[in-house]
């Protein structure tokens, strides 16, 4: 039965704590896009507050799978980019999507279910 014990320090762990999470996937695909700015950015991920996207933003940065780029101009401009780290993360993401949109189903209206 040992062989089968799955470890928290497993590599899934360690994926799942570095891109997983209701935001960070969505993310890195917007950056990916050239939606790099934190405005762009608050509008193109549906719910997500002001104080979760800089907590997101601030981890994201930390694991090495984006950086900061400031603008030495009035008012500053930010813009993140994708690292290679986080270029290397996108077969997983390139498969969350294809699996959603085989499988995503919509009503009547046009919304998910």
């Amino acid at each position: 039965m040992e062989k089968y014990r799955i470890r928290s320090a497993s590599p899934i762990d360690y994926t799942m704590r570095t891109i997983g999470g209701k935001w960070k996937p969505i993310m890195l695909y917007l950056i990916s896009m050239d939606i790099n700015r934190f405005g762009l950015l608050r509008r193109g991920v549906y719910g997500i507050s002001k104080q979760m996207l800089t907590k997101q933003l601030r981890e994201l940065e930390a694991d090495g799978l984006i950086t900061r780029k400031i603008y030495p101009e009035i008012p500053p401009r930010v813009e993140y980019f994708i690292t290679e780290k986080g270029y290397s993360i996108f077969p997983i993401i390139d498969s969350m999507q294809a699996w959603g949109e085989q499988y995503m189903k919509f009503d009547e209206e046009g919304n998910v279910i």
